[in-house]
């Protein structure tokens, strides 16, 4: 009998917690509280680096502890109801699977600098593992689809994203190549070998232009115009490439979840219902 109310507890803890876009409004509210503790946690994190007065100080501290058990109690219960994710796995087993999950080591590793000066942890050590926390921004991607659309334009324009960069580290390469010999002798200490002359190319393509290193001849000059306009289109490349993953993924993720339709996408030459072939790819 108290097995069945264990599993009954767990069961509606599970529906509240669980990552699921059709929850009810009880687990759409824990998702918002939960979302809105996050964004003020790295507020605090970032409030923490200025230098504050001692009482402002100890309110920072104190809201950080606080921060700090609810993310742990959080992390418990989503550890415990592991085996209504993987019921085919014993308990044990679901929830070692779960801990080794991407999600979850981010909850760890978020909550995990404030427990190890227990452990005796030196404080150099303990200054370096605090920026861990910053971890904490990405577990938004739990209450909100914008992290996992960036995963999935990442994704699924993969390919042609690489093709682009490497185009683009070609470019830096070959300009950084050029801008070396033509501007090694006039300025020796600026462009003492290619890889000075890569910080300046990547600068210039990237269109940052921090001004440090520049040419002052008249052949590195124009050389740096072309560079220039090269350097924006092949830049802008990427960005289209995204944009055009973003709006693919909003269609899909706005898609309603019970309809039967798959998605057109722009790399489909054949209706995937009827096998006809697409118009746009009959006028090609």
């Amino acid at each position: 009998m108290k097995h069945t109310h264990n599993k009954i507890i767990e069961q509606r803890i599970y529906n509240i917690i669980r990552e699921d876009d059709e929850n009810t409004f009880v687990a759409n509210l824990v998702d918002t509280f939960l979302m809105i503790l996050v964004i003020i946690s790295v507020i605090v994190a970032f409030l923490n680096t200025f230098e504050i007065s001692t009482e402002f100080k100890s309110l920072l501290n104190g809201t950080e502890t606080v921060f700090v058990i609810l993310f742990t109690i959080e992390y418990i219960l989503r550890l415990w109801t592991a085996e209504l994710i993987y019921p085919d796995l014993s308990p044990t087993k679901a929830r070692l699977k779960y801990a080794r999950s991407g999600m979850a080591l981010i909850d760890l590793f978020s909550i995990l600098p404030f427990y190890l000066p227990f452990f005796g942890i030196s404080v150099g050590t303990l200054k370096v593992i605090k920026l861990v926390r910053l971890l904490r921004i990405f577990k938004i991607n739990r209450y909100t689809n914008s992290l996992t659309l960036i995963g999935r334009v990442l994704k699924t324009r993969a390919s042609q994203l690489a093709s682009s960069i490497i185009v683009i580290v070609v470019l830096i390469f070959v300009a950084s190549m050029l801008m070396y010999d033509v501007e090694h002798v006039a300025q020796p200490d600026k462009f003492n070998n290619a890889l000075s002359a890569m910080w300046w190319a990547m600068s210039t393509i990237t269109t940052v232009g921090y001004g440090d290193i520049y040419p002052i001849t008249s052949l590195g000059r124009i050389l740096s115009a072309v560079i220039t306009f090269l350097g924006i289109g092949l830049t802008a490349i990427p960005t289209g490439i995204v944009s055009a993953g973003f709006i693919e993924q909003s269609k899909v993720l706005q898609q309603p979840k019970n309809s039967k339709l798959p998605v057109i996408t722009d790399e489909m030459s054949y209706c995937p219902c009827c096998g006809q072939p697409l118009q746009n790819n009959e006028h090609e």
